[in-house]
C-alpha cells in the first residue's frame, strides 16, 4: 500500500516539475518567479520520496540536485525581497 502512495506522490512531483517547465515556456512564469521555484522544489521532493521506495542512484542524484537548486533559488528570492527598498 505504501508503495502505491509513494508512486502517486512521485507522479504528482513529476507533474509539478513538468508544469513548471511548461508554464515557463509559455511565458506564464519567470525563472525567478516564486511559484516556479516552489513547483520545482515540491516536484523534486515528491520524486525523491518515491525513490525511497524504488531506489535509483542516477534519478536520486538528479532530483537531490534539482531540489537543492530550487531551494537556493527560493532563498535568493527572499533575500532579494528583504534587501530591496
Amino acid at each position: 500500500m505504501m508503495v502505491v502512495v509513494a508512486n502517486i506522490i512521485g507522479l504528482a512531483g513529476s507533474v509539478a516539475v513538468l508544469a513548471a517547465y511548461l508554464l515557463l515556456q509559455l511565458g506564464r512564469l519567470g525563472r525567478t518567479d516564486l511559484r516556479f521555484l516552489i513547483l520545482n522544489l515540491l516536484g523534486a521532493a515528491g520524486i525523491l520520496f518515491s525513490l525511497a521506495f524504488a531506489f535509483n542512484l542516477s534519478a536520486t542524484l538528479i532530483e537531490a540536485v534539482w531540489f537543492a537548486i530550487s531551494l537556493f533559488g527560493i532563498v535568493r528570492y527572499f533575500l532579494r525581497r528583504r534587501t530591496s527598498p
